[in-house]
C-alpha cells in the first residue's frame, strides 16, 4: 500500500469518526451531551391556538431538564382549525393565510411558531418538523376521474370495471394564491381516493389513465399499502417528485428546522423518501436528522426500509414499544430478559429512536397500545439511561393527556424529571448489562471523565423487588451512591473492585448515582 493510499484511508477514517460524533444518541455523541428528543404534542392538545406560545414559554425548562431536540406537530393548514395536522390541505400555509375558515392552525400562527423556534434555538434545543406527504385532504373541488374499485384487503385485486367518479382532487389554495409556490394539484397528481362524490359511495378507488398504478416499493400489507387515506399522492409523477423536494427545502429553510419526522413512510415509495432526504440535505447544506415512522411490529420490515433508503434516516423502534406494552400488561409474568428481542435498538442502535408512547398509541387513538402507567417510569429508565438508541419523550407522558376517553395518562412529570436528569448528567461511559433475570434486570454506566461525577446503576422489575451485584468500574471505588428516583432510601458504597449491591422495590425502578 502506498503512503498516498494510507493517507487517504486515514483521512476517510477521521471523517467517519467525526461524522459519528454528531449522530444523536450514539455513544460517541454521548461523550459530549446525551441527545434527548421530545414529541411536543399529544392528540388532544386544546384547539386554543396557544400551543406554539406554550412551546416558546417552555423552551428554557426543556433545556434545563436535558431535552436537546423537539419534534413539533404538523405545522401546516389542515382540513379545519381543529385538525391535528395529519389531514394536510396546504403544506405552504403555516398559519399565515385565511384558508379552511381560519388563519391560525390548531397550534397558532406562523409568526408564533417562528418565535417559539427562535427561543428553542436560543436555549440550545433543535427542532424537527413533522412531514405528512403521503396524502392531501380537504380539496377545493371535485374532478371527473376514470377509476376502478379494489379489494380493501388486497389492493392489487380489482373488483369492478372502469367507470367515472367525482374525486376530491382539486387543490388551488386560493387563500394563498401563488405565494411560495404556484403548483396546483389535480387528479393526475394522485393514485387514488376512497370516496365518489357523485354516488356518495365509499370504496378504495385506483385511478386509470396517465399510466396510473399503486406506487412501489411500499409495505406489502393488503397486497400493496400505498393507499392509506384521502387523496393519495403519486410519487411516480415527475411534477410531484420535483414539487415535494422543493417544498421540503422551503419548509426546512422557512422555519430554520434542524431535522424531520416522516409520517406514514410504509405507504410512500421508499426510494423516493431516500432521495427526498438527500435532496433536502443537499439543498440546505444541513445534516437534517430524520426519523421515519414505519408502523410495524416487525424488525424485518423496518430493516428492509432502512436498506431501501440507504440507511440515510433513523426509524422509531416500534417493536420495543410493543415489548414495553406487553411487559406492562402481563401482571408480572413477562420475561424481562426478552425486552430487547426483535428490536431496532438491539440490531441498529445508531438508527433507533426509542419511545414509550406517542399520539397514535395513547388512549382513544387508532393504534392504541398504551403502556400502563405503573410501567412507564421503568420503560423511560430503559430508554434514557442506556447507551443505545435516541430516546423520545412523549408530551402526553410528561404533561398528561386530555382526551374524553375513560382512561387517560396522568402527568408523570415528577417521575420523569429524575430520569431525565440521570440521562443529562450521569448516563455516560462503558455499559455493563445484567439482563439475566425474568423479573429483575439492570445495567450500569461507568461514567466519563468529561462529565464530573457521571456513572449510574439502573434496576427495573415487573415483579417482586430484589437486588443485584453490578460493576460500575474501579475508578468509582469508595463512592456512595443513592437512588435519584427516591424510590429507595438506602445507599450503596462501591467496593474496591468497583462493585455494589443495588436494590429495587417490586414493580418499580431505581437509578443510583454518586451522592
Amino acid at each position: 500500500m502506498s503512503k498516498k493510499t494510507q493517507r487517504v484511508k486515514a483521512f476517510l477514517w477521521v471523517f467517519v469518526l467525526t461524522f459519528a460524533l454528531v449522530i444523536p444518541g450514539t455513544q460517541a455523541y454521548a461523550a459530549s451531551t446525551n441527545g434527548t428528543m421530545m414529541q411536543y404534542f399529544e392528540w388532544y392538545v386544546p384547539n386554543d391556538g396557544q400551543h406554539w406560545n406554550r412551546l416558546q414559554n417552555d423552551a428554557s425548562y426543556l433545556s434545563s431538564v436535558g431535552i436537546t431536540s423537539v419534534w413539533i406537530p404538523p405545522a401546516y393548514k389542515g382540513t379545519s382549525q381543529n385538525d391535528v395536522g395529519y389531514g394536510p390541505y396546504d403544506l405552504y400555509d403555516l398559519g399565515e393565510f385565511n384558508q379552511k375558515g381560519t388563519v391560525r392552525t390548531k397550534y397558532g400562527t406562523k409568526a408564533e411558531l417562528q418565535s417559539a423556534i427562535s427561543s428553542l434555538h436560543n436555549n440550545g434545543v433543535q427542532v424537527y418538523g413533522d412531514v405528512v406527504m403521503n396524502h392531501k385532504a380537504g380539496a377545493d373541488y371535485t374532478e371527473t376521474v376514470t377509476a376502478v374499485e379494489v379489494d380493501r384487503n388486497n389492493r392489487n385485486q380489482e373488483t369492478s370495471g372502469e367507470y367515472q367518479i367525482e374525486a376530491w382532487t382539486g387543490f388551488d389554495a386560493t387563500g394563498r394564491g401563488d405565494t411560495y409556490s404556484n403548483f396546483k394539484w389535480h387528479w393526475y397528481h394522485f393514485d387514488g381516493v376512497d370516496w365518489d362524490q357523485s354516488r356518495s359511495l365509499s370504496r378504495i378507488y385506483k385511478f386509470r389513465g396517465d399510466g396510473k398504478a399503486w406506487d412501489w416499493e411500499v409495505s406489502n400489507e393488503y397486497g400493496n399499502y400505498d393507499y392509506l387515506m384521502y387523496a393519495d399522492i403519486d410519487y411516480d409523477h415527475p411534477e410531484v417528485v420535483s414539487e415535494m423536494k422543493n417544498w421540503g427545502t422551503w419548509y426546512a429553510n422557512e422555519l430554520n428546522l434542524d431535522g424531520f419526522r416522516l409520517d406514514a413512510v410504509k405507504h410512500i415509495k421508499y426510494s423516493y423518501l431516500g432521495d427526498w432526504v438527500n435532496s433536502v440535505r443537499s439543498a440546505t447544506g444541513k445534516e437534517m436528522f430524520t426519523v421515519a415512522e414505519y408502523w410495524k411490529n416487525d424488525l424485518g420490515a423496518l430493516e428492509n426500509y432502512l436498506n431501501k433508503t440507504g440507511f440515510n434516516q433513523s426509524v422509531f423502534d416500534v417493536p420495543l414499544h410493543y415489548n414495553f406494552h406487553a411487559a406492562s400488561t402481563q401482571s408480572g409474568y413477562y420475561d424481562m430478559r426478552n425486552v430487547l428481542n426483535g428490536t431496532v435498538t438491539a440490531k441498529y442502535p445508531t438508527k433507533s429512536v426509542t419511545f414509550v408512547d406517542n399520539h397514535d398509541t395513547q388512549p382513544g387513538q387508532a393504534l392504541e397500545s398504551t403502556v400502563q402507567n405503573w410501567f412507564k417510569p421503568l420503560a423511560y429508565a430503559f430508554i434514557l439511561t442506556r447507551e443505545s438508541g435516541y430516546p423520545d419523550v412523549f408530551y402526553g407522558d410528561l404533561y398528561g393527556t386530555n382526551g374524553s376517553t375513560t382512561y387517560e395518562i396522568p402527568a408523570l412529570k415528577s417521575k420523569l424529571e429524575p430520569l431525565l436528569k440521570a440521562r443529562k448528567d450521569y448516563a455516560y461511559g462503558i455499559q455493563h448489562d445484567y439482563l439475566d433475570h425474568a423479573d429483575v434486570i439492570g445495567w450500569t454506566r461507568e461514567g466519563d471523565t468529561s462529565k464530573t461525577n457521571s456513572g449510574l446503576a439502573t434496576l427495573i422489575t415487573d415483579g417482586p423487588g430484589g437486588s443485584k451485584w453490578m460493576n460500575v468500574g474501579k475508578q468509582n471505588a469508595g463512592e456512595v451512591w443513592y437512588d435519584i428516583t427516591g424510590n429507595r432510601t438506602d445507599t450503596v458504597t462501591i467496593n474496591a473492585d468497583g462493585w455494589g449491591e443495588f436494590a429495587v422495590n417490586g414493580g418499580s425502578v431505581s437509578v443510583y448515582v454518586q451522592k
